[in-house]
């Protein structure tokens, strides 16, 4: 008899764990009416997945994924170094997220976590108590993943719908459909089919483990936040956020790289008084192109991370160092 592979499930709540006091019709109001199972509660709602592995549950606060950031990500790289501490023979972990801001969280785990089994993050577009939900197959696949040999390496991975998308790239797309996420300049990592995992490609940009970035010894980020260009746009945010005490802000310019006049005066500013601004786009694919106006003026381009990626990014490189060169590197790198 053949042995199943042992996975490690951490639920920090999110749609894939909720339960609507409405109904199964129910597929918005559970947010603020309904309840979240722990992650063993999960799993016994859908008993399905102890065929697919060994399924440890790891209970975790659980939270709406609006409510996760900083304090969170540290809890889960070490909740995650502790489960394989726990189990030397752990061939995957499974963490249970929202949708709101899975993708962010996936992220900061691939540039910070320090375990070399898989890490997959796993949410749901319906609720558990909904007619038709995704919660249950979603969570059957992201543990086959985890499980999956070729799945190391990769980075962190989010999987739903059938699909394997890497960290850095995929990206929430629709409030409402199944189809949400999605990888808009590269396309997915492979497919979750019925009979087996398939790979089909490989991210060559840097990962946990081996990044340069240690959260475990942080207390906190530093302050970077985002400005959203838009027609007219004084720079009033990009203000407010260098009051706050910002140490960096992420410009989410126009395609491919532009700022009104007013935001660029500011923005500037803001390099001269030692704020790191990097440069993305609000559009959601393709490169950051930095004209040499900007590259002067000390922004540096955020390569094809969207904004709330970068701003993590920067962040992480903030706790690293302040110089603009190595900082270039790091959105070369990872």
């Amino acid at each position: 008899m053949s042995v199943k592979p042992k996975v490690a499930v951490i639920g920090t709540g999110g749609t894939i764990t909720a339960i609507s006091s409405v109904g199964p019709l129910d597929m918005f109001e559970y947010t603020s009416t309904g309840h979240m199972l722990g992650a063993d509660e999960v799993i016994a709602r859908y008993p399905e997945v102890g065929e697919v592995a060994e399924v440890i549950p790891v209970r975790f606060k659980a939270v709406p994924s609006s409510a996760v950031s900083f304090p969170e990500w540290k809890a889960l790289v070490l909740a995650t170094e502790k489960a394989v501490a726990d189990h030397p023979d752990l061939a995957g972990i499974v963490i249970l997220h929202g949708t709101a801001t899975l993708e962010e969280t996936a992220y900061a785990l691939s540039l910070t976590a320090r375990v070399t089994v898989p890490i997959v993050v796993v949410g749901a577009q319906r609720p558990a108590s909904a007619l038709s939900s995704d919660a249950g197959l979603n969570l059957v696949n992201a543990v086959r993943t985890a499980a999956c040999p070729e799945a190391r390496g990769l980075g962190v991975l989010v999987c739903l719908n059938d699909e394997i998308q890497a960290a850095r790239e995929v990206t929430k797309t629709s409030t409402g459909r199944l189809h949400t996420f999605r990888s808009p300049d590269f396309g997915i990592l492979g497919h979750a089919d019925g009979d087996r995992i398939s790979f089909y490609r490989r991210p060559l940009r840097r990962v946990a483990p081996g990044t340069e970035f240690d959260i475990r010894a942080l207390d906190a980020l530093p302050r970077v936040d985002i400005a959203y260009s838009y027609a007219g746009s004084d720079g009033a945010a990009a203000r407010a956020f260098i009051a706050a005490g910002a140490k960096g802000i992420v410009a989410a310019a126009f395609a491919p790289g532009m700022l009104t006049p007013a935001e660029f005066a500011v923005l500037k500013e803001a390099v001269g008084a030692g704020i790191v601004v990097a440069l993305a786009t609000r559009v959601g694919s393709g490169r950051a192109f930095a004209s040499s106006k900007l590259r002067e003026a000390g922004l540096i381009a955020a390569d094809n991370l969207n904004p709330q990626k970068a701003r993590i990014l920067l962040a992480l490189a903030l706790t690293e160092t302040r110089d603009p060169a190595r900082i270039r590197e790091m959105f070369a790198t990872y």
